[in-house]
């Protein structure tokens, strides 16, 4: 069995504010840590049935770069769901909830 190894290194100011975020896997290519300035990590508790999650971003983040980061995101949550689960008519709705979401929030694609 092949095991890989995905790594975030979390870089906080005194005030324990994200100032630097890389991560790294050893099943990339790349072989050197790459900068991002913010992840969302959800994982499934099956013996609790619940979410655990990690949401951080750097404190230097522009907001319309966190406004994309959030559509790119939800939009990924749909193809995600729909190969999970064949329900195409919910990820039609959240397509639509998508285009809203850009609407309102000036999102250019």
């Amino acid at each position: 069995m092949k095991t890989a190894e995905i790594k975030l290194t979390v870089q906080l100011d005194d005030n324990n504010i994200p100032e630097r975020i890389v991560w790294e896997s050893t099943d990339s290519q790349n072989k050197e840590a790459l900068p991002v300035q913010a992840f969302m990590l959800s994982l499934w508790d099956q013996s609790y049935k619940n979410t655990l999650k990690i949401d951080l971003w750097t404190k230097d983040m522009p907001v319309d770069e966190m406004k994309r980061f959030f559509y790119e995101t939800l939009q990924t949550m749909g193809d995600t769901f729909l190969r999970a689960t064949g329900e195409k008519n919910i990820v039609e709705d959240l397509r639509d909830y998508c285009a809203h979401f850009a609407d309102k929030m000036d999102i250019r694609k």
